[in-house]
């Protein structure tokens, strides 16, 4: 597990490291405009089972995606003109949206379900590794399944660091990515598309 402090002076030189390091399979822990995340390549299996291992999260809870734009999410999921000006309004930020998905990714994201819950970070570091990857990335809270998220890198560091390393992938992820402690943040608001008004699933 490599530890990697960002800054302004240092950002090129992580957003590379970064990028490699999910190019490979691998899974990174990295801030976001909320809390911090645990992002891997969204269309690799076998990186996604590495993350479910390090979060130790049951397979029937579906994992929210990371995308780069609207057109990104279009590849993703059925999108209707209401929806769209509505997603205008909303991306990016701290909105996850669900809607009908389309079959484009490892069904293990999902836990059987049709639809896909999509959001556009507004978070630099994050769209920056977006212009070097043409991937959907993952973007679940970087924490333990019952443990709350989190945007406090200590105790992030601390949750993982006790769990043992496996050489198939599993206690610890492969780089944490330091920003320091983020601005206090709430996950993201989630929100049902498919049903219109749209439904508030999380505040």
């Amino acid at each position: 597990m490599s530890i990697l402090k960002v800054n302004q002076r240092n950002l090129k030189t992580i957003v590379k490291i970064t990028v490699k390091s999910i190019k490979q399979g691998e899974v990174v822990v990295c801030p976001t405009d909320t809390v911090y995340g645990l992002l891997a390549d969204a269309t690799n299996e076998k990186a996604i089972k590495k993350l479910l291992k390090i979060k130790k999260r049951r397979t029937q809870k579906p994992i929210p995606i990371f995308v780069k734009d609207l057109k990104a999410a279009k590849r993703l999921a059925q999108i209707n003109k209401n929806q769209e000006k509505f997603l205008r309004k909303v991306w990016p930020g701290k909105v996850t949206t669900v809607l009908k998905r389309k079959n484009k990714l490892p069904k293990i994201l999902f836990a059987e379900r049709k639809t896909i819950g999509l959001r556009i970070p507004k978070y630099k570091l994050v769209q920056d590794l977006f212009k070097k990857l043409n991937c959907p990335l993952t973007g679940t809270s970087a924490n333990i399944s019952g443990k709350p998220a989190s945007n406090n890198i200590k105790e992030i560091i601390n949750q993982f660091k006790n769990q043992p390393p496996t050489k198939n992938g599993g206690g610890q992820p492969d780089l944490i990515i330091d920003a320091g402690n983020l601005p206090k943040s709430k996950p993201s608001i989630v929100l049902d598309l498919t049903i219109w008004p749209p439904k508030i699933l999380r505040l």
